[in-house]
């Protein structure tokens, strides 16, 4: 016989199983409403409850994502051998070790809610670090191009909408080609390092971070040669040795390193967002150019890149926040979306387009419903909540 627990249960549990979560999220809203007015257009946000349900939603997941491991029951590939715990509906108890299958089990006896806490963490951090790496790609070209007209303009104008002309799904198809995305290795004289048209996408792409801070701080310190020294010193040390294990899985430490599905995903992600980024940098630098404290600077003698990273993009900072927070919704729908056709991390990972994906064979009867439609209400809450609180921000920041 196979024991169930009732709907009150299963909801009363599944709330208390977030404890971690609750009291991560108090702590969070309590600090920063006692701090807010250093926060801000962020501390602002206290004042719009589109934007403080947004960020509720936000900082659960996040939570949720950090405290996943105390949060889940069942590590995220681990199955139950019990009798009837296959495809078992919410509420079942697995009675060999007491565990309760709060959202029910899949069609390898596997936890939904356990997998769906562990593919927070996997979602958490994909979609922001792809959109970040975008960001300062679409930065360094947006911003001279803005900045200067001309045939700088033009060229990088003309790219990005090469690019954003190209459907993103065919791109994703492609990358995962195995003709295309197999790596061979390259003898270099005194090093062999894999290469494939997805390495040689990350390659160039996860070069701008360490070519976007190696500006600020050299524009920024230029004169103090001390601390010049030392950021540069970091960022270089740092950058390269992320750069190496990341990009060719080579790190010397062994600590760094990315799969072949993961690096897929984040080239494709930073050139399908990348264009629309620098559309949006451009677009405002050509509008802040023109100020009076842009002129000034200007005036005084300082860089065109100083005024670029210190003047112009520090003023840009309202709309490319509220765009930061949509387009980290964006890329979460698309991880969802290649999930679901197969494109995205491996088959028995638990990020949750690949677990609609997993379960969508059992949507048509409603006892295996819940397969999908968990990970699908998951990946609309995170997205609902990254739309609110964009939401919010813009309100915050037409007030500037």
């Amino acid at each position: 016989m196979v024991e169930t627990i009732g709907t009150g249960e299963i909801v009363i549990q599944s709330i208390a199983r977030f404890w971690p979560t609750w009291i991560a999220m108090a702590v969070t809203l309590s600090a920063g409403y006692l701090v807010r007015e250093r926060l801000g257009m962020f501390g602002r946000l206290y004042g719009s409850r589109i934007g403080m349900a947004g960020l509720a939603l936000v900082l659960f997941w996040v939570f949720t994502a950090i405290f996943a491991d105390q949060i889940a029951v069942m590590g995220p590939l681990e199955q139950s051998f019990t009798f009837g715990m296959k495809k078992a509906p919410p509420g079942t108890v697995d009675l060999k070790n007491g565990v309760v299958f709060l959202w029910g089990g899949d069609n390898l006896a596997r936890d939904v809610f356990s997998r769906i806490v562990h593919g927070s963490a996997i979602v958490l951090v994909i979609a922001p670090a792809a959109t970040l790496i975008a960001y300062m790609v679409g930065s360094t070209l947006g911003l001279p191009a803005g900045y200067y007209i001309g045939w700088i303009d033009t060229v990088m104008s003309f790219l990005a909408n090469l690019v954003l002309a190209f459907p993103v799904i065919l791109l994703f198809y492609l990358l995962v080609t195995p003709e295309v995305n197999r790596p061979v290795p390259v003898d270099l004289g005194f090093v062999t390092l894999p290469w494939s048209i997805p390495i040689g996408m990350a390659a160039f792409f996860f070069i701008f971070p360490i070519l976007f801070l190696s500006l600020m701080w050299f524009t920024k310190y230029e004169k103090d040669r001390t601390r010049l020294s030392l950021y540069l010193a970091v960022t270089l040390a740092v950058g390269l040795w992320l750069y190496s294990g990341l990009v060719f899985n080579a790190d010397p430490l062994g600590v760094v390193g990315m799969a072949p599905n993961e690096l897929n995903i984040f080239a494709a992600v930073i050139l399908g967002s990348s264009p629309g980024v620098f559309r949006i940098v451009r677009g405002l630098t050509m509008d802040i150019k023109t100020r009076d404290y842009v002129a000034a600077a200007q005036t005084r003698g300082e860089r065109p890149w100083y005024i670029m990273l210190w003047e112009i993009l520090p003023n840009a900072r309202g709309p490319l926040i509220v765009d930061f927070c949509l387009r980290i919704g964006y890329t979460t729908i698309l991880l969802g979306t290649l999930g679901f056709f197969g494109l995205g991390l491996q088959p028995e990972s638990p990020d949750w387009g690949s677990m609609i994906n997993h379960g969508r064979s059992f949507v048509r009867l409603a006892e295996t419903a819940h397969m999908s439609l968990f990970p699908a209400i998951a990946l609309m809450s995170l997205v609902l909540g990254l739309n609110l609180l964009a939401d919010g921000l813009r309100e915050e920041s037409l007030k500037d």
